[in-house]
């Protein structure tokens, strides 16, 4: 395989989780009869560019299906920060009745809702048919594509370049980055703003979030590495955010490379810790494996030691993140009988390799497990806080990454 950006051959193994089905691909009852299909989830480092990715065996159209379960509204955490970013760059670009906003990967409507509130015209592009229908049922307009070059050109000719794309946690499932990034350049006005946020691979690597790693991640993203693909597409990085989201996350702020706005000092800045942490160096993809391992091992552990004290333990969040970890650990409904989930969606289903059945919150209040495993540790405060009557009832919560802790 050679590198999705620089064409580089890939030599160096990052994470070998082993195989895995699709991490959204939930379960029905009748699919239980039906065979799964696996594929290896290995993860690479091109030593040139230093983009981190997937080796290639899944299609973009497999993972993506029209019944895709993620539901961006399900999280209240998401919906707040949606519109604090929406009254954020509302601001700063004076977006009005006159401005024309584009978000890649709308999902269910949960941000763009925002502007259509403020009579901001607005445009979503998604290709899953189940979120696409709530956010027209909205009054969003969506475009249904997978979004490149093609969808950006044709945008274009149409007139409907954008003073603001948006594209939040879509940047990392893009099979193809350059494309994708030269769809970016076509579509954007000239003087105008693109966004993108995605997990900061310096936080996956620091906080072993090696469950983030998932068949629809293609990529695992450095600052380094789009700010060289931003460069090969016409396009410049002039500033950085960090934020708290997602275990840690970026915020890139884009433009066409002949705009006159300065780089800002925060992306030199960020560029140089990279660097020191020697995210240019092949010594913390390297030792990575084992690190993973520890986490997995001491989650099982712990599964283990209560199954044998008759203790009941259930989860919490059927999360993408949580079904890396609960296939590489080999966890089955023996250790976790249930996974709680507030989104209807995804109920009455079952979580992919594991099979462990998916059931509403309001179960717990009736089974009072003894321990809840949440399986999106990134929420973690949101569903404690939400679940308060459980620990008044003695139950205790728990995290695995990046270390087991007892809440």
């Amino acid at each position: 395989m050679r590198c999705r950006h620089c064409g580089t051959p890939l030599e160096h193994t990052f994470l070998d989780l082993g195989f895995a089905p699709p991490s959204n691909a939930y379960l029905t009852t009748e699919d239980l009869a039906r065979p799964e299909t696996y594929y290896p989830l290995k993860i690479k480092v091109c030593d040139h560019c230093w983009l981190v990715q997937t080796e290639d065996h899944a299609q973009a159209e497999e993972l993506f299906s029209p019944d895709y379960a993620y539901f961006s509204s399900t999280s209240t955490s998401c919906l707040a920060h949606a519109a604090r970013y929406v009254e954020k760059m509302t601001q700063e670009l004076g977006l009005d009745k006159d401005s024309m906003v584009i978000e890649v990967a709308s999902n269910d409507g949960y941000l763009l809702k925002n502007l259509v509130a403020a009579g901001i015209p607005c445009l979503g592009i998604e290709p899953t048919d189940s979120t696409a229908d709530a956010a027209e049922s909205l009054g969003i307009p969506v475009l249904r594509e997978f979004f490149g070059e093609p969808v950006g050109r044709q945008l274009a000719a149409q007139g409907q370049t954008a003073d603001l794309i948006v594209g939040n946690n879509v940047y990392a499932h893009v099979p193809d980055i350059n494309n994708f990034t030269r769809g970016l350049n076509e579509a954007l006005k000239p003087g105008g703003t693109i966004t993108l946020e995605f997990p900061h691979l310096k936080q996956l690597i620091d906080q072993v979030q090696f469950d983030t790693v998932y068949h629809e991640h293609f990529s695992y993203l450095s600052l380094f590495a789009v700010t060289r693909i931003f460069e090969s597409a016409g396009l410049r990085v002039w500033d950085v955010e960090e934020l708290p989201t997602h275990g840690g996350s970026l915020r890139v702020y884009g433009c066409h490379q002949s705009d006159p706005r300065q780089t800002s000092y925060s992306v030199n800045a960020l560029l140089r810790e990279e660097r020191n942490s020697g995210l240019q160096t092949l010594t913390p993809y390297q030792t990575f494996q084992s690190r993973a391992e520890e986490v997995k091992d001491e989650l099982l552990v712990f599964l283990i030691e209560q199954k044998r004290a008759g203790k009941k333990v259930a989860g919490y969040g059927a999360a993408a993140k949580g079904n890396t970890l609960l296939n590489f650990a080999g966890v089955k409904p023996d250790l976790l009988p249930f996974i709680c989930d507030a989104a209807a969606a995804k109920q009455g289903k079952y979580m992919p390799g594991s099979h462990i059945p998916i059931l509403p919150p309001a179960i717990l209040m009736q089974s009072v497990p003894d321990y809840v495993l949440i399986l999106p540790w990134n929420i973690a405060a949101e569903v404690t806080r939400q679940n308060a009557g459980l620990l008044e009832r003695g139950v205790r919560f728990v995290t695995a990454i990046p270390r087991l802790e007892v809440l």
